[in-house]
């Protein structure tokens, strides 16, 4: 009998000892119990399995004097399904919707339930998928004290401030700074906590969709469970650095955003969930038309909302010149109601009183002399187009509307004979016109309430603009020529037009509020938190950051006049700090994923032997040798798991050793210890 069958079969005969607490009557395992009662150290669980031999020789190491139960590794062994019989294979290869561990079927309360929830996803956003699995990221389970050593506020470098005269050394870091942090997002949040924890005002993400594309400059090519891992890590952080007032706005594909919608709710909670806006992206024609009789062809995207209990959204209004949306209605096969213009508003006559629901008067007026003309005949009679009648009248024209209002019907039914024109004055406890004297007015036997096309239109410089309150429908922000924002600078895959990035901004922040992005990317959303005077902080470990992020936002600092510029009357100005993590085990990532031949490979090992901090269940001896047979896909794939990804980066806490205090320049700690508040003191 080999070893894992010997193990699997004392562990299985253990667990049975305990009844059906993890063993079902019909001699099923339940994997997710067992897991759980491991993860949570369950004394008595914990008190057989390591007083038997087999189980410690296996999995007990000596450390220092130290024995060391591996339990990432053994809860590995519960991966092997053929030696199990067993019906619970959560932790493998099911995903669902679960509560106590149950999957639906069995219950009515939802949470979501996937692998790897209880670990953490350390490694970056490159393609670091080898040749044999789709996993792409480095996602051993990570034991929690492990976690709490690998999100440790980390040591920044290489730290400069880039401001209207250019880029310069920088060792301080002032409240009101906007930031740029190259290097692993889940590590730099965590670095964050302690400065800016509950003190961001909105939080907008542009994630990797997980489509399946490897075209996407991102690793785009998650697993499923994966990509639940890796959002979770990073929600769970988001929510720590969120204020009481602030908001998260998520913009995926429809691929995972059901499965977002649910995680959301089990991190932010059900009850803080706004909206789920739609947005038409792109046209849903194509050239090819490839997979049009497999799928419809996607044309939208979503933008899932989540806000604090003290949050309030910024409803925006969309704006568009009136001719545009008169002959886009008239396209849609659809009328513009505003046909009717008051061309003599009459004079008015008060008739009488009544009261709204608190007792308030309401004022009613008679309107005599008044006289109504269709935008058309206004148009034949003064020999003027239709277009010129709406700029010339444009606080005259309305329509009738069957408003269900409780001020209509107290008209109607003090007036239950009048057929006429009827102004009803009243002061409004609650709306737009709150607290002011307004006038209503009400037409006909039904009194069909007056609506004027100036409440929802306006001119400027002699054109007529259309607004309406935005809702869950974004259908009116244009996509083309989005790649030439950015003052030249050139991004080819999943760039955002800076005009949703200002809606979004809008709508949840004001002035000198802080807007966090911890994807990117091409720096969209900081570009347009400058133009509108927000601050911001921007995250990002691809090298492109240097490349593309910084060079456009060194160019909106410049003043350069594309995306929303004009519209902000933005000419430049602002600064922002830029920070890298310090790398550390990350460096020997890179160079292995930089690597193409085995020798290369080679070279890599040589340069880590001596200085990289490597797992410490390696025996680097036997791994030289063994990993000499090995193809390159899976020896790169093997120096990749055997670096310790705990130790991608040094830890804040050594910044007093002199060895390391070595490799740091004075204005560097000087940084660190004034962004950290000297919490080492």
């Amino acid at each position: 009998m080999s070893v894992e069958p010997e193990i699997i079969t004392t562990v299985k005969a253990i667990l049975e000892d305990f009844g059906t607490t993890y063993v079902t009557a019909s001699g099923q395992l339940k994997k997710s119990k067992v897991v759980q009662d491991l993860e949570n150290y369950t004394p008595l669980l914990m008190e057989q399995l390591l007083s038997n031999d087999i189980i410690r020789k296996g999995y007990l190491k000596k450390i220092a004097d130290t024995n060391i139960f591996q339990l990432s590794s053994f809860i590995e062994m519960f991966e092997y399904k053929e030696y199990w019989d067993d019906s619970y294979t959560k932790f493998s290869n099911k995903i669902g919707l679960t509560v106590d561990g149950k999957f639906l079927d069995e219950t009515a309360d939802v949470t979501l339930d996937f692998p790897f929830k209880d670990t953490v996803l350390k490694a970056s956003m490159k393609k670091e998928h080898d040749q044999n699995r789709k996993e792409p990221f480095l996602n051993e389970t990570i034991a929690k004290t492990e976690i709490d050593e690998l999100l440790e506020p980390k040591i920044f470098v290489k730290v400069k401030r880039y401001d209207i005269n250019g880029e310069h050394p920088e060792q301080t870091i002032k409240s009101d700074d906007n930031l740029i942090i190259k290097g692993n997002n889940l590590i730099a949040l965590h670095s964050l906590k302690e400065r800016y924890g509950g003190q961001i005002k909105l939080i907008y993400l542009d994630p990797p969709y997980n489509t399946g594309s490897d075209s996407f400059v991102y690793n785009d090519n998650f697993n499923h469970a994966s990509w639940l891992t890796f959002m979770l890590n990073r929600l769970q952080i988001a929510k720590d650095l969120l204020s009481d007032d602030g908001m998260i706005f998520i913009q995926t594909d429809d691929n995972e955003q059901a499965y977002l919608k649910v995680l959301m709710d089990s991190v932010f909670g059900r009850e803080k969930y706004l909206n789920t806006v739609t947005i038409k992206s792109k046209s849903s024609s194509g050239a090819s038309g490839g997979g049009e009789d497999k799928k419809l062809k996607k044309n939208t995207e979503f933008i899932t909302i989540y806000q604090n209990e003290l949050a309030q959204i910024n409803i925006q209004e969309i704006i568009v010149p009136l001719e545009d949306y008169i002959h886009s209605r008239k396209q849609d096969g659809k009328g513009f109601a505003y046909k009717s213009v008051l061309t003599k508003p009459g004079i008015t006559k008060k008739i009488g009183e009544t009261v709204d629901g608190r007792g308030n008067i309401i004022e009613l007026f008679d309107v005599e002399n008044f006289e109504i003309q269709s935008v058309t005949s206004v148009a034949k009679k003064e020999q003027i187009t239709e277009q010129e009648v709406y700029k010339k009248y444009l606080n005259q024209i309305f329509t009738t509307e069957n408003a269900q209002t409780s001020i209509r019907e107290r008209v109607k039914n003090s007036l239950p004979n009048d057929s006429g024109y009827t102004i009803a004055r009243y002061v409004p406890v609650s709306g737009r016109n709150k607290g002011m004297v307004t006038d209503v007015g009400f037409i006909g036997k039904t009194k069909r309430l007056v609506s004027f096309l100036n409440a929802t239109a306006y001119k400027n410089e002699n054109v007529v603009y259309k607004t309406e309150k935005s809702g869950t429908l974004w259908d009116d922000i244009s996509w083309a020529g989005v790649s030439k924002e950015g003052g030249g600078i050139s991004f080819d895959s999943g760039e955002k037009p800076e005009k949703l990035l200002q809606r979004i901004i809008a709508s949840a922040t004001q002035e000198n509020d802080i807007v966090l992005d911890f994807f990117m990317g091409s720096a969209t959303t900081q570009a347009v938190a400058m133009k509108m005077h927000r601050r911001f902080i921007g995250i990002d470990q691809m090298d492109y950051i240097n490349t593309v992020s910084v060079p456009r936002l060194k160019n909106v600092i410049l003043g350069e006049q594309g995306g929303i510029s004009k519209e902000t009357n933005w000419h430049g100005g602002g600064s922002f700090v830029y920070a890298e993590l310090f790398e550390k085990n990350q460096i020997y990532v890179k160079n292995i994923l930089k690597a193409k031949t085995v020798s290369e490979l080679d070279t890599v090992f040589q340069s880590m032997k001596n200085v990289a901090d490597f797992d410490f269940r390696v025996d680097l001896n036997n791994f030289k040798n063994k990993s000499q047979s090995l193809e390159f896909s899976e020896r790169q794939s093997m120096m990749l798991k055997i670096l310790d990804k705990n130790q991608l980066y040094y830890n804040y806490s050594e910044i007093e050793d002199s060895e390391l205090k070595s490799l740091l320049k004075k204005e560097e700690i000087s940084f660190n210890r004034e962004f950290y508040n000297d919490m080492l003191i």
